[in-house]
């Protein structure tokens, strides 16, 4: 019985449905917007060129 009570409060608490894994592009759509926002407030994009510059001539290109 406890079971029960417990199964439904924990659906009511994720509005009727079941919490399973999330596709990879949402999480994306979802994380994308908000690393652009601190790499512009932090200044991140220089650090971003330097290490994708780095990786670029290890990479022998």
């Amino acid at each position: 019985m406890a079971d029960i009570a417990r199964q439904g409060r924990k659906l009511f608490a994720f509005n009727g449905h079941e919490s399973g894994t999330r596709h990879p592009l949402v999480a994306a759509a979802m994380v994308l917007p908000l690393a652009a926002l601190l790499l512009f407030l932090f200044g991140g994009f220089e650090q971003v060129a330097a290490q994708a510059s780095s990786v670029g001539v290890m990479l022998g290109r």
